[in-house]
């Protein structure tokens, strides 16, 4: 629920912005960083939190943004540096030899995650509503209107890294129990579910969290007596909601 609620939040910007292929190359570039760790038998986190912050780093290095003339446009960067990345991973992958010491990173793992794991949640989760209470009303205004923002001195080519950092966070915290494949998942589809039944910013928040948290423990707790993938049935439970909320609206 701890990764629910980090993904959900931030999740709003990413629909908010258009950034959902930023989520998608974020959840798959991890796998690096968590290959090498595994291997080496260092934290997944770090190992995963190393390998977000050097695709946040390439990403905006090769691209400026909408603001920004010189560079690619950041959906090319992030599909230059997300097929690189992945395939990176599947290379290392390849060298253990071995595919199934890796299921675990691909699908999640909810009885895999420690004490340790729980206290890293918790300062993620900490972290982002931090930065995004203490930063609400730029984020906003950036993300509506960024030409406007950087008109009155509103820095958004720093917010646009801030937000990236704080993805690549979130993305960390999801991996650990929907896996690799699915944290996107979680980043989309409760905000998006959200963005068919509210219009404003924080009661959009507050619904995708909602949404996030709420399929999150159900999925949890429908898996175990039924013997099937949590995360699967996490991110179906999000779907679902989608789908009803959908078509709700459309027949309204």
């Amino acid at each position: 629920m701890l990764a629910a609620v980090s993904c959900s939040l931030l999740g709003v910007y990413v629909v908010f912005r258009r950034m959902a292929f930023v989520g998608d190359a974020m959840a798959h570039t991890a796998l690096p960083g968590l290959v090498i760790a595994h291997a080496q038998g260092w934290s997944l986190f770090a190992g995963a939190l190393a390998s977000n912050a050097v695709t946040a780093g390439g990403i905006a290095a090769l691209s400026g943004g909408p603001l920004r003339r010189r560079g690619l446009r950041e959906d090319t960067a992030i599909g230059v540096v997300f097929t690189a990345m992945l395939a990176l991973g599947i290379l290392l992958m390849s060298l253990r030899r071995s595919f199934l010491d890796f299921t675990h990173l691909l699908f999640g793992s909810i009885l895999g995650v420690g004490t340790i794991d729980l206290v890293l949640l918790g300062a993620v989760s900490i972290i982002v509503i931090l930065c995004l209470a203490l930063l609400h009303k730029e984020l906003e205004l950036s993300s509506y209107d960024p030409v406007y923002a950087e008109q009155i001195g509103i820095r958004t080519r720093l917010l646009r890294l801030l937000l990236l950092g704080l993805l690549a966070l979130a993305v960390v915290s999801g991996i650990r129990v929907v896996g690799v494949i699915l944290t996107s998942a979680l980043l989309v589809t409760p905000a998006a579910t959200a963005a068919l039944l509210a219009r404003r910013l924080l009661p959009l928040m507050v619904i995708a969290t909602a949404i996030g948290t709420g399929s999150m423990f159900l999925g949890l707790l429908l898996s175990f007596p039924l013997a099937l993938a949590p995360g699967a049935c996490v991110v179906l439970l999000c779907a679902a909601t989608f789908i009803v909320a959908w078509a709700w609206r459309r027949f309204r």
